[in-house]
């Protein structure tokens, strides 16, 4: 077993693990941040909603289906100008943060939109009877009955970052795809391989975990 381990650096694995967490925990808090509120927007302005715009819609869908569309390695590259820009450094932790939200937020968004989509009219119309405004009508019913439906999306899209994390080891971010490319790869050692598919892996499952106990704890069926 030793033998089979030789290569492996634990202090290395446990500081890579760290800036894979920094990256999951800093791009997802963004995500929501942005994917909520963009998610809130295009259900509102699609056709029959409360606040209907079918150009606004139209605008909006389009560039979260050409986000969306972006294979996530492509969009780290073209980001590369964008992120030194923003955050001073297109490597580390603050250097994946940028592309990991655009890649995310938008994803995000369309999962958001979806589970507001499915909320009971009747909950709408109830509240408008009652004389609330559009901004009550979605903090006070849209949001609240939507939202297991909103962290269900939010873990599928946290275990979606898990893998963007990975990707963006090709660039030098760091993390355990870094790891797992520069050493498991390109030195064909395959112990560190094994170590950091595992830890991606409990990683995943971690996250699944809690995501179904939140959405359990929230959800009123």
């Amino acid at each position: 077993m030793d033998a089979f381990f030789a290569n492996i650096d634990w202090p290395e694995i446990a500081r890579a693990t760290r800036d894979t967490l920094l990256m999951l925990g800093g791009s997802m808090v963004l995500t929501v941040l942005f994917g909520i509120p963009l998610g809130v927007l295009l259900y509102l302005s699609g056709k029959g909603r409360l606040a209907a715009n079918p150009v606004l819609n139209s605008l909006l869908s389009l560039i979260v289906n050409i986000l969306r569309s972006v294979p996530f390695i492509i969009l780290l590259i073209v980001m590369l100008p964008v992120t030194v820009l923003l955050v001073g450094t297109s490597l580390g932790v603050a250097g994946a943060i940028p592309p990991l939200v655009v890649g995310a937020a938008p994803f995000y968004a369309r999962l958001v939109e979806t589970a507001l989509r499915e909320v009971d009219k009747g909950v709408v119309e109830a509240t408008q009877a009652m004389g609330g405004s559009t901004w009550q009508i979605v903090t006070r019913a849209l949001l609240p009955e939507a939202m297991p439906g909103i962290i269900a999306g939010a873990t599928v899209t946290a275990i979606a970052l898990v893998s963007y994390t990975a990707m963006a080891g090709v660039v030098g971010a760091g993390g355990l795809g870094d790891l797992a490319i520069r050493f498991g790869y390109q030195r064909f050692q395959t112990d560190v391989m094994v170590v950091t598919v595992v830890l991606l892996l409990l990683l995943v499952q971690i996250l699944q975990m809690l995501g179904d106990r939140l959405v359990a704890s929230v959800s009123h069926r």
